[in-house]
């Protein structure tokens, strides 16, 4: 426990703000070094082909393992955002002052914090569904697999427990979050069977 007069930026855990770092630190420095590779060659591209290799060298890592990275605050993911920017950029051949929110729109890229949560609900559904490995089925609680619950309406809805917690770390494990992200879905999506490439 930090002393009482320890300022507010210090208060939080050495292993939470540890984690932060690690976090967008390695997505950060990887995209801008292969956005700073690609700029060399792109320009000689069309926009399909600079689309295609920005995809597969950048936009692949900001969502490689992104479901980590739920729950962070904006300023750790806001790194993570500027690199997304940077990468729509140097596909529409913007300048650096130029407005990329129109170029993220043509793209079809969704926000870096969007992307997560597409990522918690993609899980999610192939959890609901019994596509996914057993250690993510098992990190969730289905409510109807609850005996206490079974006169309660939820028990017979789609719905997940969430895990009381006093700690907002607790809240970045998937058993917390990945429930969280599913409730967001209105039921007509969480309710589909399909899979998850058309989901």
């Amino acid at each position: 426990m930090p002393p009482p007069n320890t300022p507010p930026h210090r208060r939080t855990p050495p292993l939470t703000r540890r984690l932060r770092r690690i976090d967008a630190r390695a997505f950060h420095y990887s995209c801008f070094y292969h956005i700073r590779r690609l700029k060399q060659i792109c320009r000689l591209l069309g926009p399909d082909v600079a689309t295609s290799l920005v995809s597969a060298f950048v936009l692949s890592r900001l969502d490689y393992c992104n479901a980590i990275l739920a729950g962070l605050p904006k300023i750790t993911i806001a790194p993570l955002q500027r690199a997304q920017n940077a990468a729509a950029r140097l596909v529409a051949r913007l300048g650096p002052r130029d407005h990329v929110s129109n170029a993220l729109r043509d793209l079809h890229w969704l926000p870096v914090q969007h992307r997560i949560t597409y990522k918690l609900c993609l899980l999610m559904h192939l959890v609901h569904n019994n596509w996914a490995p057993s250690y993510l089925v098992n990190s969730v609680t289905a409510t109807a697999s609850l005996s206490y619950r079974g006169r309660f309406r939820s028990a017979s809805s789609q719905r997940y427990e969430q895990p009381r917690t006093r700690l907002k770390f607790v809240e970045r494990c998937f058993a917390f979050a990945g429930p969280a992200a599913w409730y967001s879905l209105p039921s007509f999506i969480s309710s589909r069977t399909n899979r998850y490439y058309s989901f």
